[in-house]
């Protein structure tokens, strides 16, 4: 058996534009990342960094574009999108694992509840089966003691744990998180950020919205500094972040920087 697909990239995005009404938001961006390999997007607000992980999970329907994740592919233009039936559509999300900046948790249902809807609703697990790996998962992110609780009775960074089990508990190929820490307080990112390191750690392919550049820094493989819709930059973090090339990349950082020193 020819081992060549294992030595593709996981994710292949090739020209991908996306507008909304008269504003291009994403003007041609491509991007490939290794399998296990995690990049970080960074950039400015309205930049088009959460666009194109909206994208890449078909939240959002490009306009033009090549969008490549494992074995399954979509091509947009023309007014068609190849492959677009629901079970086309549903196979190639399935595919992503997206975790968003607000949880968005059931809150009617427990931490258990949320990660085993999934399985047991779009995949038909067996209920049993579903809550003991559920239960594996809230283990892994260091909720095991909290499967019985409601949303409401956990923290932000719990319910954002939650939400990366639930993620997980798809199965997914690949993981997409969008600035997962934002809506955190200080004290509380630290709890998230150690959980996508131990990801990473295991192989976890991922692209990752972040505005924390240290953890950036320390965790990624690549470094995508996204600037007015377009990748201006990319490469290691110790050259992208360290040493940029591109001048947008570089008033980007010493203004980060400035903000972050100017901060209590």
């Amino acid at each position: 058996m020819s081992a060549e697909p294992d030595l593709r990239a996981m994710i292949e995005i090739a020209d991908l534009w996306k507008a909304f009404g008269r504003v291009e938001v994403l003007k041609g961006v491509s991007l490939r990342v290794e399998r296990g390999a995690v990049v970080a997007l960074i950039g400015p607000s309205g930049s088009g960094k959460s666009t194109l992980l909206r994208c890449i999970n078909l939240l959002e329907n490009p306009d033009r574009g090549h969008i490549r994740v494992g074995e399954r592919e979509m091509r947009f233009g023309s007014g068609r999108r190849a492959g677009s039936s629901d079970r086309d559509l549903a196979g190639f999300r399935a595919a992503t694992g997206m975790v968003f900046q607000h949880f968005n948790l059931f809150p009617h249902m427990t931490a258990l509840q949320n990660v085993t809807a999934g399985p047991t609703i779009v995949k038909r697990m067996p209920r049993r089966q579903a809550e003991t790996e559920g239960r594996e998962l809230l283990a892994k992110v260091g909720l095991a003691d909290k499967a019985d609780a409601y949303p409401l009775h956990l923290s932000g960074g719990q319910r954002q744990r939650v939400a990366i089990a639930r993620a997980l508990a798809m199965g997914p190929a690949v993981m997409l998180l969008d600035e997962v820490t934002s809506a955190l307080d200080p004290e509380l990112v630290g709890e998230v950020l150690n959980v996508i390191e131990q990801l990473a750690e295991e192989g976890m392919t991922m692209v990752i919205v972040t505005h924390e550049i240290a953890f950036a820094h320390e965790v990624a493989d690549q470094v995508a500094f996204i600037s007015d819709g377009v990748i201006a930059e990319i490469g290691p973090p110790a050259s992208v972040l360290e040493q940029p090339e591109n001048p947008r990349t570089r008033n980007f950082l010493a203004r980060f920087h400035r903000s972050r020193a100017g901060a209590p």
